[in-house]
């Protein structure tokens, strides 16, 4: 109850850039999201260029949108950075309604969502398991 809570201090700075009102749902955006995570910038870019996923194209601007943050922000080597996190969110959701027979309406639902992209810079590490 006295105690006071100290607050972890990185030397890592956060790269990180987020992307509103993405016109598309959440469930469709998690699995682009899941594969371009862990990999370098260049590789992501790569993948999601070929992908025929039409919402890939916003992605890629997210993308591309954090490393211009990187390098100039922070001075980052681009061929260094990876993607350390993607996630997206759900923002607000367009209702339409279209008629139906019988003078009923069937309500037409469409999502929104937000993209937040976070790049993180590879470290060198010494290697582990050298054989001596």
């Amino acid at each position: 109850m006295g105690t006071k809570n100290k607050k972890k201090t990185t030397n890592e700075k956060i790269v990180k850039s987020i992307n509103n009102n993405i016109r598309c749902s959440v469930r469709k955006l998690n699995p682009i999201l899941r594969d371009i995570v862990g990999k370098k910038v260049g590789e992501a870019i790569r993948d999601l260029q070929f992908s025929e996923k039409r919402i890939t194209k916003d992605i890629k601007k997210t993308i591309n949108s954090a490393v211009a943050n990187a390098e100039n922000n922070f001075q980052y080597d681009i061929d260094k950075l990876f993607v350390k996190e993607a996630y997206c969110g759900k923002k607000i959701i367009m209702k339409r309604f279209r008629p139906r027979a019988k003078g009923r309406a069937a309500p037409i639902l469409k999502p929104y969502s937000s993209v937040t992209i976070i790049l993180s810079e590879i470290k060198k590490t010494e290697s582990y398991g050298a054989k001596s």
